[in-house]
């Protein structure tokens, strides 16, 4: 069994130093890694529990000299990658590399939508499934909600359901943020909204599952890292964190507040 077209099925963190990029979230969400044995790049495997979940990348000198920076990105798992890059550029995406082969694994292209949002696609070969994206949480380390902010929220929906057969299910009233749209593809997957002001640009932002988030909230400083925002408690009893790591990457979590402060 593979995963369907449209899942998230990795996470992949862009960094400056990955050795000091495993030790801050080895402490904070308590990854191990492995290598992942691709010759000529430095790539490490993410593990959560006893499950791959993602990777860590070291940008090299010539890819920061083309621009690229500290950033989580997500993949999203399509059945035939040459079809839906065709259907991406025809819906007004952007191919920025690929499709590439990695052997064993399968196809891989870097894209980002009409607002400029960068993600991958992903046609597996490997046979396995990926349960990297756990709905609702509940499994600490692993992503448990996904989330685009976009400065075309009517234009991005149209994009990604056309694309991947996600469908709107339901909204949350923002008041003036305007409506957060909860996405659905199969399971609910995650939501979409428009960028705030504050924001720089628009993007996914990757919320991964810890259980406890304030232990959370104090690891973060100690292992140089920096709270944007939060713990501010969301519809259901969680709470979130939006922070950067030591290398410069924004990240987010979820999680519950074992007990009162």
């Amino acid at each position: 069994m593979t995963n369907q077209q449209g899942e998230f099925v990795w996470y992949e963190l862009m960094t400056r130093d990955a050795d000091g990029a495993q030790a801050f979230y080895a402490a904070l969400l308590g990854w191990t890694y492995g290598d992942s044995q691709q010759p000529d790049i430095d790539y490490r495997t993410i593990r959560a529990g006893n499950e791959d979940i993602g990777g860590i990348l070291a940008l090299s000198p010539d890819m920061l000299a083309g621009g690229a920076q500290p950033a989580w990105l997500g993949y999203v798992a399509v059945d035939d990658i040459d079809a839906s890059l065709a259907s991406l550029r025809s819906l007004g995406g952007t191919v920025h590399m690929g499709p590439r082969d990695l052997p064993a694994t399968g196809r891989l292209a870097m894209v980002a939508d009409p607002q400029g949002v960068p993600f991958y696609l992903m046609q597996d070969r490997s046979g396995q499934t990926s349960r990297a994206y756990v709905c609702n949480g509940g499994k600490p380390g692993h992503c448990a909600w996904n989330e685009l902010t976009t400065t075309d929220q009517a234009g991005a929906m149209a994009f990604y359901s056309t694309l991947f057969g996600w469908v709107k299910d339901g909204e949350m009233d923002m008041g003036p943020m305007g409506a957060y749209e909860f996405l659905r593809h199969g399971e609910l997957i995650g939501a979409m909204m428009t960028k705030p002001d504050d924001m720089p640009h628009p993007g996914w932002a990757y919320y991964f599952y810890v259980e406890d988030i304030d232990a959370a909230a104090r690891t973060i400083p100690v292992r140089q890292g920096e709270i944007l925002f939060g713990p501010s408690e969301i519809p259901g009893g969680d709470y979130i964190i939006t922070g950067r790591d030591p290398q410069g990457a924004v990240f987010s979590l979820v999680g519950p507040r074992k007990a009162a402060q």
